[in-house]
């Protein structure tokens, strides 16, 4: 029963859209996606009241909002998973070109809310981070240069590719956003890797990056304390991580109940950055091994189904998404649980935000698009009878 209910079938010649999309999706990595979205905003219904009520507006006010940026980012997840390759190919190319730009100009029109860091575009009623939409555009764009060099007589696209990835780590690391630089950078590591490159070159990659982090830890401020404050042995209870640390710890198992957390009322990113921290306070450990198990769902079984994709854009462009997704989960998570230095790092699809929920859903459309099965060679044979 599990098989005719889950298993995508190949394609048949002529069919509807919307019929053959639901043949042949990922239903289980849907079904995980769409779980997360909902614990998204379960979550923030119970973090963001808190700050609604200090900055004067509806104690809803963020859930509502948060509701919004919903309704435009799951259709658009609909819409792109129903996508050919091909198209995902041009929309993602210019994606990457527009959000390249808009990363560019944000020195001259971008601020940064008091934050330190000029990151966003503020368009009065909402406010715009290119550095979340250039993420899924840039493993499009470096997967299209790596097949390209697939071509006897294709660009170096591996080469191209690298470049690319290394002006956009700089340009990034100059806001300061290291957490997404890392992104950009690893993402693009693992999709070489899986392109076939040889481990010494990723080898010398990884050692300019830890000479890279030596020098920033040297020569910026910011850079240091957040080190320092990682490799310390006290937790400052009164910072971020002390705060979440606390909550976590207070949690346990089973949590201490819907809307009796207290770690919303005194940490500033409950909502964003630090949300898995209220997820461990009143849900306790088993929501957040659920929500860990829908992260790894989503990024294995594409993993999975990508293994044996002979196109090796979507073989590429699957494998960088994916890596996006479950790296970004996996830094923000431990970054609340101590595991890894403070980055500023939204969770994906879970975190308050239009910005990240938006790409995100991008993202993922994409994703689910390269990983929809397609008729192989011998299945098209059976579904249209033998090539004379």
């Amino acid at each position: 029963m599990t098989d005719m209910v889950f298993r995508a079938t190949p394609a048949k010649p002529g069919e509807a859209i919307i019929p053959e999309w639901w043949r042949t999706v990922d239903r289980w990595s849907l079904a995980a996606i769409i779980a997360l979205f909902l614990i998204g905003l379960l979550l923030c219904l119970a973090a963001s009241p808190p700050l609604a009520v200090r900055n004067g507006l509806d104690p809803f006010y963020y859930f509502w909002r948060q509701i919004a940026f919903g309704l435009v980012a799951i259709p658009m997840l609909f819409v792109l998973s129903m996508s050919s390759p091909s198209r995902l190919r041009r929309l993602g190319v210019i994606a990457f070109f527009a959000s390249f730009v808009a990363l560019a100009l944000l020195p001259f029109f971008g601020t940064d809310f008091g934050k330190g860091a000029i990151r966003w575009y503020s368009l009065r009623v909402v406010s715009v981070q290119p550095a979340e939409f250039l993420k899924p555009a840039f493993a499009v764009f470096a997967a299209w240069l790596m097949a390209a060099s697939y071509d006897v007589k294709g660009p170096p696209g591996k080469a191209l590719s690298f470049c690319v990835a290394v002006v956009l780590t700089a340009m990034l690391a100059l806001q300061p956003d290291f957490g997404q630089a890392g992104l950009v950078i690893a993402s693009w590591a693992l999709m070489y890797f899986a392109a076939g490159a040889p481990v010494t070159l990723l080898s010398g990659v990884g050692a300019g990056v830890i000479g890279v982090g030596w020098f920033a830890y040297n020569n910026s401020e910011h850079v240091a304390r957040r080190i320092n404050g990682f490799l310390s042995e006290e937790i400052d209870p009164l910072t971020q991580i002390g705060y979440a640390t606390n909550a976590i710890q207070e949690g346990g198992i089973f949590g201490v109940g819907v809307g009796n957390g207290s770690v919303k009322w005194t940490l500033p990113d409950a909502h964003t950055d630090f949300i898995i921290a209220v997820a461990a306070e009143e849900y306790g450990l088993i929501l957040c091994v659920v929500v860990m198990a829908l992260y790894a769902t989503v990024v294995a079984r594409a993993l999975m189904r990508l293994v044996g994709e002979p196109d090796p854009f979507i073989r590429l462009a699957g494998t960088g998404l994916a890596c996006l997704f479950g790296m970004q989960a996996m830094i923000n998570m431990g970054v609340a649980v101590r595991l890894l230095p403070a980055k500023g790092m939204t969770l994906p699809l879970i975190s308050y935000g239009g910005s990240s929920l938006i790409a995100a859903c991008i993202g993922l459309g994409m994703l689910l698009a390269m990983t929809r099965r397609r008729p192989r060679p011998d299945e098209m044979e059976d579904i249209l009878g033998p090539v004379r």
